[in-house]
């Protein structure tokens, strides 16, 4: 069963700080998802004489080990950990990195209505710098900021006491976009006021809307 969308139900005079999520909300995880999932397992597997299939088995162990840490995001962490270079091997796939529809469009309003608007990703700092070379999103923002900066991934409720520090913000009227529900969650239960579930991180995948959250496929769907 499908789960019906609860439509975003809010006025724009509400809210006075965006934040924003970067790897599957304003981004394509294709890219992503098809790194870790596919790329990294055939190189490893061809450095380390394995078939796929045990490669894949032996990554995921290692992913989900530190799945909703800032390890999990760290490129360094990775590199010394599988003997690779992961920035580089991200480079040689950054073909793949696109941007999801209306986002500029959606970031160009939001500027036209002299809101903040701040980048906030889990993302690792090599990452962010390869993924706003091949967007040149960057200049649509006030700040960005990365967890790394703050000390905790999004999923910890403390990084969300320590961003509201950093960036000094009012809670009760800002709203956070974001495609991982662990993340709204752990910004709800610090009062971020408004949130919105990122319903098609991957262009590869089926829409899924949120029970809990309010939804949206597209941030078309916010410019009102």
């Amino acid at each position: 069963m499908t789960t019906k969308q609860i439509k975003p139900d809010f006025s724009w005079s509400q809210i006075d700080t965006i934040l924003l999520d970067m790897d599957g909300t304003l981004l394509d995880k294709y890219f992503d998802d098809h790194f870790w999932e596919e790329y990294v397992p055939k190189i490893f597997a061809e450095t380390n004489g394995l078939s796929l299939k045990e490669a894949r088995k032996k990554l995921l162990q290692r992913y989900q080990s530190v799945e909703n840490t800032l390890q999990w995001t760290d490129l360094d962490y990775w590199s010394e950990r599988l003997g690779l270079d992961i920035p580089e091997l991200k480079c040689k796939v950054d073909h793949l990195i696109q941007v999801h529809p209306y986002v500029t469009d959606f970031l160009d309003f939001i500027n036209s209505i002299n809101k903040e608007v701040h980048l906030v990703t889990n993302a690792h700092s090599k990452t962010l710098d390869i993924k706003l070379r091949k967007t040149a999103l960057g200049s649509h923002f006030d700040r960005i900021v990365c967890a790394e900066e703050i000390g905790f991934a999004k999923e910890q409720p403390e990084f969300w006491d320590k961003l509201a520090t950093h960036l000094g913000f009012n809670k009760n009227r800002t709203m956070l976009a974001d495609d991982t529900a662990k993340v709204l969650r752990s910004a709800k239960q610090y009062g971020i006021g408004f949130l919105i579930f990122v319903a098609r991180p991957s262009s590869r995948i089926p829409v899924k809307f949120s029970p809990e959250y309010p939804s949206i496929t597209y941030f078309n769907e916010l410019i009102f």
